[in-house]
């Protein structure tokens, strides 16, 4: 399993879904699931830049884990987003016999995500959800990462700023040596 971290705006689906494609596997990218699946009340804080609770993306994430191989290599974006996610995805991992868990981290300024987000011009890429979202990122990232290091995860950083096709190649490299 291969997952891309990185706040919105850093590149990580456009990384994850290049990734997912050249090599032939799934792309399981939480954001589009949360946008197909997610109504009401908990639509609106969604597109306001909050996160779901725990429970609430870990039982969307056992849904989306039985529509896929998971023994199989995958590409995974957007989860986890706390270590209690990651928690759970350590053990699921173990339980279902997945080899490995990579993670890709990608890194991009605030300033650079937010001109991407702007640009790209979702209803929910506004400035204040941008904001709220690269502010979950920064208390969030560091430890899920730190969490899944300690438990023999490989973490790689990439420089999310440079020119799509240099960052996907990087992530080649070191994921899969290519």
């Amino acid at each position: 399993m291969i997952i891309v971290m990185g706040v919105a705006g850093s590149g990580k689906s456009s990384q994850g879904k290049l990734l997912a494609d050249e090599m032939g596997y799934p792309w399981l990218s939480t954001g589009e699931f949360l946008r197909m699946i997610v109504a009401g009340e908990r639509r609106k804080d969604m597109l306001a830049g909050k996160l779901l609770e725990d429970q609430e993306m870990i039982d969307v994430m056992e849904k989306v884990f039985t529509m896929v191989d998971v023994t199989d290599e995958f590409v995974l974006d957007g989860f986890p987003r706390t270590v209690i996610q990651a928690d759970w995805m350590l053990d699921y991992a173990k339980q279902h016999v997945i080899p490995r868990i990579s993670v890709v981290h990608i890194i991009a300024s605030r300033e650079t995500v937010k001109q991407r987000l702007l640009e790209r011009g979702r209803k929910d890429d506004h400035d204040d959800a941008i904001s709220e979202r690269f502010d979950e990122y920064e208390r969030s990232i560091k430890p899920i990462l730190q969490h899944f290091k300690d438990n023999g995860s490989t973490i790689v950083d990439i420089d999310g700023e440079r020119d799509i096709k240099v960052v996907h190649d990087e992530i080649k490299r070191a994921i899969i040596g290519a």
